[in-house]
């Protein structure tokens, strides 16, 4: 079974001062040790609508949080199996 792990705050604001000094998608993914296609991912969560200063959508970290907790809190517990009498 594979083991997940969620992106920290600490790492969303990392991500988000890298983004905005125009460092590359793959070098930040190699700096914060997350896969490619998971930055892709938060990058879109975080996404503002704007551009940033390199005409790039802008990043937002503390809506990315907030967006992933709501997601977390959304998700709920999942369906409960009843116990088959014998």
């Amino acid at each position: 079974m594979a083991v997940y792990k969620s992106i920290t705050f600490d790492n969303r604001k990392k991500i988000a001062a890298l983004y905005a000094k125009g460092m590359s998608i793959s070098d930040i993914s190699d700096e914060v040790g997350v896969a490619l296609r998971t930055l892709y991912v938060e990058l879109k969560r975080g996404a503002t609508g704007k551009l940033d200063q390199n005409q790039r959508p802008a990043y937002d970290p503390v809506l990315a949080q907030r967006t992933y907790q709501e997601n977390i809190r959304r998700r709920g517990s999942g369906p409960k199996r009843k116990e088959v009498k014998k």
